[in-house]
């Protein structure tokens, strides 16, 4: 999915792929549907869910708790993000995983805005400003090393978000 899209991803490709025969790939999965609905699944928990429940787990107010966010994301080079948004473009279940995942990302960043005190309307505001720059960062590709990133986004983007004004 990630290097190639919704459309590559076929079971006689996996099943070759990972050595298996179809049959025991359809013992797993009713379907290519199923597949793909599952993959839906395991990317909402694995690029959202766990990451926020990672930041939970490492505490800390909510300017450390965006810190430890930025670090996380940083890492992550968004071709999976990438495919998913391109697919969302033609499939209605892809959009609505989309959509889940895009309300509850925004919503988060928007909670530890709020937390750090700012109005609803900044939060808001603050929240939108990176997830969209995010998505940014995923839509070109992994153009800037891991370091680079987090450094520009550590040292120059998160004190500008977190400033009163």
């Amino acid at each position: 999915m990630a290097a190639q899209g919704a459309d590559a991803v076929r079971v006689e490709r996996l099943a070759e792929a990972l050595g298996v025969t179809k049959g025991s790939f359809y013992w797993h999965f009713k379907d290519r549907n199923a597949l793909l609905e599952a993959l839906l699944e395991a990317w909402q928990m694995q690029a959202t869910y766990a990451i926020i429940d990672q930041v939970e787990a490492n505490g800390g107010d909510c300017r450390a708790r965006l810190t430890t966010l930025f670090t996380i994301v940083a890492r992550v080079d968004g071709r999976l993000d990438r495919a998913i948004r391109t697919w969302a473009e033609q499939d209605p279940s892809a959009r609505n995983a989309l959509d889940q995942v895009d309300s509850r990302r925004l919503a988060y960043l928007e909670t530890l805005f709020l937390g750090m005190g700012f109005s609803l309307p900044a939060a808001n505001a603050r929240a939108r400003l990176v997830y969209h720059a995010l998505i940014g960062q995923f839509t070109m590709g992994p153009a800037v090393a891991h370091g680079a990133r987090l450094s520009e986004s550590l040292d120059i983007i998160l004190p500008m978000l977190i400033r009163e004004g």
